[in-house]
């Protein structure tokens, strides 16, 4: 699989590009600010349907704009698809694929699997466990549709349960029996869900823990564990919190509750782990990515690498570099801010490395 070409139209700060790709290497340079990482994030757009780094999808047009639209021309296997994503402001998001609109953005999820690396990652190691689920459901989603299917149910059953509980309290009345249909439709979609991320997290491990070993200079044991309210009597437990649920106005067990535990030595990484070791762990957990979606897809998803020259130590680079030359991933984004450095880098690799210089939301 591989991107042929992209068109932006007041995405971001380019008012119109147009762009044809190498299915190797294209490495954007050019100075901070300029729009490299938002050329990333149009390629993203294109196969996630939304932005990497903006969660409302207004963010994403052009300053003054109250539109923005994206194509691109994507080749898998021995066809090649018309994508296109499309917002007027106020207006449903349209997605397209081979000009046929889809009813609902989720159906599209996982056809063109991407993976991102950038700076602000290390958000999943340091912030809270949401930002952990958020990060293993975007990798099982896009390998799932069944799996992705389930997550938008939970959340739809989760958000009618917790506003039934508010109107308990803003009304002063409680009806058991309604609120047990709630919990019910939760627990039978929560028990599917917690199957998948309890599978997942054992064919995920190994990989994490393969790729952390090549990049640590240190022998360090890391690991990965997966905690879920599911892993006990779940129904025996919503029961245990019904008073809890009633005087919070909202559901306090479930799988919206779940933690993926990122260990060194038995150890929380991110409370003991050096910023290197944590980087190495990030990289490891991105390069397993990769791995997961290949293994479960026969594909390899296109790598959008942002920045990670300067967030690398020279180990980590050359480790990388090694992967990209052995041929293990496909096609490959990569932006730096110093252009000598990414020519330096990639000279010795052998592959075929386009470089486009972005100025300011234009090519130079």
């Amino acid at each position: 699989m591989h991107l042929e070409s992209i068109g932006l139209n007041n995405f971001k700060n380019y008012e119109s590009l147009k762009i044809d790709f190498s299915k190797e290497i294209n490495c954007l340079v050019g100075k901070n600010g300029s729009g490299k990482t938002n050329l990333l994030d149009a390629i993203y757009y294109l196969c996630i349907t939304k932005s990497a780094f903006n969660p409302q999808d207004n963010q994403c047009a052009l300053h003054g704009q109250d539109y923005f639209s994206l194509r691109g021309k994507i080749s898998l296997g021995e066809r090649t698809h018309t994508l296109v994503c499309g917002l007027q402001l106020g207006k449903k998001k349209l997605i397209k694929l081979d000009e046929k609109p889809y009813k609902k953005a989720s159906e599209h999820i996982g056809k063109f699997p991407v993976v991102l690396i950038a700076p602000n990652d290390t958000d999943v190691i340091r912030n809270g466990s949401e930002d952990r689920r958020r990060f293993f459901d975007g990798i099982i989603s896009q390998t799932s549709q069944s799996y992705l299917n389930d997550l938008i149910q939970y959340n739809h059953v989760l958000k009618q349960r917790n506003s039934l509980l508010k109107q308990f309290a803003d009304r002063d009345f409680f009806d058991a029996a309604l609120l047990q249909q709630y919990t019910d439709q939760l627990i039978a979609i929560g028990q599917r869900i917690y199957q998948v991320r309890k599978n997942f997290t054992q064919a995920f491990r190994p990989l994490v823990q393969k790729h952390y070993a090549l990049l640590s200079e240190e022998s360090e044991q890391v690991d990965l564990q997966y905690e879920s309210d599911f892993a006990q009597d779940i129904a025996a437990l919503f029961k245990q919190n019904q008073k809890k649920d009633l005087i919070l106005k909202r559901t306090n067990v479930g799988i919206h509750k779940d933690e993926f535990l990122f260990e060194m030595e038995g150890e929380l990484i991110k409370k003991f782990g050096s910023q290197g070791q944590q980087k190495s762990y990030l990289i490891a957990l991105k390069l397993a990515h990769f791995d997961y979606i290949f293994t479960e897809t026969e594909i390899k998803p296109m790598l959008l690498l942002d920045d990670i020259f300067d967030k690398l130590d020279d180990f980590r680079i050359t480790k990388l570099m090694e992967m990209v030359a052995s041929d293990a991933f496909g096609q490959i984004f990569v932006t730096d801010a110093r252009p000598e450095r990414s020519q330096k880098i990639f000279e010795a690799i052998g592959h075929e490395v386009r470089f486009f210089e972005v100025k300011g939301g234009k090519l130079g």
